[in-house]
């Protein structure tokens, strides 16, 4: 996910490379318990889909506190980060069918 916010910030990464690990880090255990719940299929994809914007608002709006950066940069780099997350979930929830 820290890749996917790198390629997206691009000349302002040094600027937010520790704040942004730290806020992927604060988040990890949320996103692993929501991948969890939906593997375990203990809330459906509606329900996961609905958490992972709201995970994309809050990354948003921490890349906005540490960075400055422009909006559709944040976005982009929230968008990818959330993005990486869900295809990885989405790989697993196919080996594990």
């Amino acid at each position: 996910m820290a890749g996917a916010i790198k390629a997206n910030v691009a000349e302002n990464w040094e600027e937010v490379k520790n704040p942004t690990n730290a806020f992927l880090q604060s988040r990890k255990d949320r996103l692993a318990l929501l991948a969890d719940l939906l593997i375990q299929k203990e809330i459906s994809q509606a329900r996961f889909d609905s958490r992972m914007e709201d995970e994309k608002l809050i990354a948003e709006a921490q890349l906005h506190a540490i960075a400055v950066i422009s909006k559709a940069i944040a976005q982009k780099a929230a968008n990818a980060a959330i993005d990486i997350f869900q295809k990885a979930v989405k790989a697993a929830l196919n080996v594990a069918i």
